[in-house]
């Protein structure tokens, strides 16, 4: 529970000792009787650092129904019957701190949906996982709650989840049917399937323990370790070094058996066969006794051994048969002796375990098939390689077996006598094993080895069929009897007898030698305000350097500035695809307040985080109702920073600044302001921070610490920020200098990546973009919230005065009219909708409200009828600039009404949502004038093609296909 953490809203907190006797008190004489109805809301998934913990988590918002009146020392039998079917809940600390601390907090009168919550951890404990995380916090309502519980596999979770609060209604009111021991049992199953098989889970264990990230790539075991191109992939024991042309040799075992025969190494005898008569005829050649073994099987399946007559051979065939996919049987000479398996990894012996067929040993008092019973029941025996041992079958093969020395299944054995039940060592079939690592001979180490090199594999099972492994096989009589590639290492790591050996240790070293990087370094942006601008300024810096950045945004996700995905792509899915790209050495992801309180952030860290503003855009959306609320959900990329990384925080914002105190890591400031308190202690600190020095040549962006100042560039400089009127481009511009300088770029680079940024439609579509059509300024912005729409119109003041110096390539100018074309997303509230309305009014002579095409659970029109009364409150209140307003809901008409009514000298500023739709629009009206390509005045005031550029059409398609 110590990892969790509190969001720090007053409404998300369990409620004191105190608080629950006052309830208790309180509570009226004709309270609810107490019903089962607690129930799941909602159900939630978290994969990485969250708003609720800083590992992955579950969330259940549940309803208590009647039970928000009952606590646990309420109801009648209730904690003496939760503890007799879950005595493991006496160990929970709970907040307590302390073995039993769960039990006093159910004496004192706990609420149902805390139960559920340790219900849930206790279930999952039951399947084996070690999960102690979990609390319980009010949520919005009477009688709601979020539960919040660690996992290990998330359907196990979820189950375990939903089966808690089953469990707790039963405990209330016993639900008819209800079979605990069977649902726990259901859950051990689903844990069983869903886990990884213990070779693929001692890898990731070891990778876990050296700080190396690993993604599931699906369902089974194929497991990716490190990020984009440090990754390496496992399958089982199979990685991404392994050669496909030694898996291949490996698989054919007459080819296997040949290169070794001609490499000098001990071999049987052997021949193919496809019939049953070719395989008499070849046992008679080779010499009884002999094995009958499928060309290309697995896991001992189809081996049939010690076969003497033509009758068991030809059995022996038909049992063969069955597990080739080839058509073909391998007829060899039957080597006799005990059963050992090398592993070899990277050229060198690293275990040696015997294993022993499946068996039962006689008492002298049960039958065959009770001591199998006794044998299965053992709790480390499970299905498949579900657990260390596997449960012995009894089949066709192991009856006959049994009968070879007289027994049959309904018989009683003498005491100790031996009573084989599979022929081959295999521990898929219910073998044991025995740690023979120290006993091997030195001989014999080097015959395993010079096997695994002939064959080529770097995680190669040399199977060896000999008297003992202590002595060298050439003088025993021993030989090689199969080389496997991808072996399973549950017999050297949980070897029945011995000592275990840590054979995932030396792959790890295989895959990554010590010195080499496993992770990319990533930058995380959030805010209200900037994110997007601020991620391709960064990603721009980074790709001067030389490196494959992989980005992601809310225009969709890039790999080296090549677009992949066209979508909304801030979310945690996105930054999963570019940690899996193989290209990618160096990451910067636009975190969105959706995806964190969605999924989470992802991934696990974040080397640098940046936040860049918090205003009360979003609020009302998932219990998210205060501005210090949302700051807490952003604040999760501060959390995330690691002990060696940094956090950039906008010293401006006092939400954005207390995030500090979340930081493990180093914390760099930016500030816009000249002179502030705050920024010059903390750089007498020595804390860096990017902030602006005024000369006479200009304002100049540095980057301060202690006594040192770094100069950057002067900002009328940097095409983005219009010789420094767009003061939200100026921030941008120094939050992505300062993440850039944290995450070691030189000041070179970052000066030449921000002078060669612009807010042209090629590098920022939708952030900023000016234009001129026809006399008529145009310009663009995503702007959708009123902080975002009062930067814009602080540039529009900016860029329309006289009295400011000149844009390179745009002359000063006094605009005649000001038209705005403006919308509100329908999932904001109604005040936030009315606060875009008196913005515009305060900056525009005329507004055009129009609504997006996502309405967000509004109805038609609703929006943008809550924009205008924000405007019409503005009017009213006098002072404001806008002398008309219409309602136009439509984008496109919206704009086409904007450009229609416009005159040269006019300035238009179109809030667009679909920016592509509105560019493909003033392209068409330059072609009507001008037909031909014809230059158009970008954000930085240089010339860039127009109407024929073909980069310009590939854009549009991304954008009206992925919106």
């Amino acid at each position: 529970m110590s990892t969790t953490k509190d969001p720090g809203a007053p409404a998300s907190r369990t409620r004191t000792r105190a608080e629950r006797a006052r309830a208790k008190a309180e509570a009226p004489d004709g309270k609810p009787s107490a019903k089962p109805d607690l129930k799941v809301v909602e159900a939630q998934v978290f994969r990485g650092p969250n708003y609720w913990s800083y590992d992955p988590c579950i969330r259940l918002l549940v309803d208590l129904g009647t039970l928000e009146h009952w606590p646990s020392n309420t109801l009648p039998g209730f904690n003496d019957g939760l503890l007799e079917v879950l005595p493991g809940l006496k160990d929970h600390s709970c907040s307590l701190g302390r073995a039993g601390g769960f039990i006093d907090r159910l004496t004192d009168g706990t609420w149902a949906g805390h139960v559920a919550e340790h219900v849930a951890l206790e279930l999952q404990r039951q399947t084996g996982a070690q999960i102690y995380r979990g609390k319980t916090r009010s949520a919005d309502g009477e009688g709601r709650y979020h539960v919040i519980f660690g996992y290990v596999e998330e359907q196990v979770g979820l189950q375990a989840g939903h089966l808690a609060v089953r469990l707790v209604n039963h405990l209330v009111a016993p639900e008819q049917g209800f079979d605990l021991e069977a649902e726990i049992e259901g859950l051990i199953r689903l844990a069983e399937r869903r886990a990884f098989g213990p070779s693929t889970a001692s890898l990731i264990d070891e990778a876990m323990s050296r700080d190396i990230p690993w993604i599931r790539l699906n369902e089974a075991s194929l497991v990716q370790l490190g990020q984009g191109r440090y990754q390496k992939r496992i399958r089982a024991t199979m990685t991404s070094v392994t050669g496909a042309l030694a898996v291949d040799i490996a698989s054919d075992k007459k080819l296997t058996t040949s290169l070794l025969a001609a490499a000098g190494l001990p071999v049987p005898k052997a021949e193919m066969v496809r019939t049953e008569d070719d395989a008499v005829r070849a046992a008679k050649r080779i010499g009884y006794p002999v094995v009958t073994k499928p060309l290309d099987g697995n896991h001992g399946r189809g081996v049939v051994l010690d076969l003497k007559d033509d009758a068991g051979v030809g059995a022996g065939f038909q049992r063969s048969l069955v597990e080739t996919r080839r058509g073909v049987v391998v007829v060899e000479s039957f080597v006799t002796g005990n059963d050992y398996r090398v592993l070899v990894i990277g050229g060198h012996m690293i275990a040696v375990a015997q294993r022993v067929p499946a068996h039962v040993i006689g008492d002298g008092q049960h039958t065959v098939a009770e001591l199998v019973e006794i044998t299965n029941a053992d709790p480390r025996r499970g299905i498949g390689h579900e657990k260390v041992l596997t449960k012995i079958k009894l089949d066709d093969a192991a009856v006959a077996l049994v009968r070879a020395p007289g027994f049959g299944l309904s018989d009683v054995p003498p005491a100790e006598a031996f009573v084989k039940l599979v022929s081959t060592g295999n521990m898929s079939t219910g073998g044991i094993s025995i740690d023979r690592t120290w006993d091997a001979h030195e001989e014999n180490v080097e015959i395993a080895e010079e096997a695994a090199r002939v064959v080529g594999l770097d995680v190669a099972g040399i199977d060896f069929i000999t008297p003992d492994i202590s002595k060298p096989v050439r003088e025993t009589g021993g030989a090689i009897v199969e080389v496997n590639a991808a072996p399973g290492f549950r017999m050297h790591t949980h070897p029945t007898e011995g000592e275990p050996q840590y054979v995932a240790k030396p792959v790890l070293d295989l895959l990554f030698p010590p010195g080499t990087p496993a992770r990319i370094p990533i930058i995380a942006v959030t805010g209200s305000n900037g994110k997007t601008t601020t991620v391709r300024m960064i990603a721009h810096i980074f790709k001067g350097m030389g490196k494959q950045v992989g980005m992601t945004s809310t225009d969709g996700i890039y790999i080296d500035e090549r677009l992949v995905r066209r979508a909304d792509a801030s979310g945690p899915k996105s930054a999963q695809m570019v940690l899996q790209n193989p290209r990618v050495d160096f990451a910067v992801f636009e975190v969105a307040r959706g995806g964190i309180l969605r999924e989470g952030l992802g991934y696990g860290r974040n080397d640098v985080a940046v936040v860049t503003n918090v205003t009360g855009d979003h609020l009302g959306l998932r219990d998210v109702n205060s501005i210090e609320q949302l700051a807490a959900v952003k604040r999760v990329v501060v959390e995330a920073v690691p002990r060696n990384g940094y956090a950039v925080l906008n010293a401006d914002d006092e939400l954005v600044v207390e995030m500090c105190k979340h930081c493990s890591g180093s914390v760099m400031l930016f500030s816009m302001r000249e002179s502030d308190i705050l920024v010059e202690r903390w750089i007498r600190l020595c804390v860096k921070a990017a902030v602006l020095q005024r000369s006479n040549v200009g304002e100049m962006m540095v980057i301060r610490e202690g006594r040192r100042t770094m100069p950057i560039a002067y900002v009328h400089q940097l095409p983005a920020t219009f010789e420094g009127r767009a003061r939200m481009m100026v921030a941008n511009c120094l939050a992505a200098a300062a993440a850039a300088h944290a995450a070691g770029a030189h000041l070179h680079d970052i000066r030449q990546g921000l002078r060669s940024f612009t807010t042209s439609f090629y590098q920022a579509p939708g952030r900023l973009n000016l234009f001129e059509l026809h006399g008529v300024k145009i310009l663009i912005d995503y702007a959708h919230n009123a902080h975002g729409l009062e930067t814009v119109g602080d540039f529009v003041e900016r860029i329309t005065s006289t009295g400011q110096p000149e844009v390179p390539g745009l002359s000063s100018w006094q605009a005649n009219l000001r038209v705005a074309v403006v919308a509100s997303p329908g999932d904001r509230r109604d005040d936030d909708m009315r606060d875009v309305g008196r913005v515009a009014a305060r900056y525009f002579d005329e507004v055009i409200v129009r609504e997006d095409v996502q309405l967000r659970g509004r109805k038609r029109g609703e929006t943008a009828a809550k924009v205008m009364e924000g405007i019409r409150e503005a009017m009213a209140a006098g002072g404001a600039r806008v002398g008309s307003a219409e309602v136009v809901l439509d984008e496109m008409e919206a704009t086409r009404r904007a450009l229609d009514r416009s005159r040269p000298g006019d300035l238009v500023v179109l809030c667009a949502d679909y920016a592509s739709e509105v560019w493909k629009e003033l392209e068409k009206r330059r072609g009507q004038a001008q037909p031909g390509l014809v230059p158009s005045i970008s954000g930085n005031g240089q010339i860039s093609p127009s109407a024929g550029d073909p980069d310009i059409l590939e854009y549009e398609e991304f954008e009206s296909s992925g919106q």
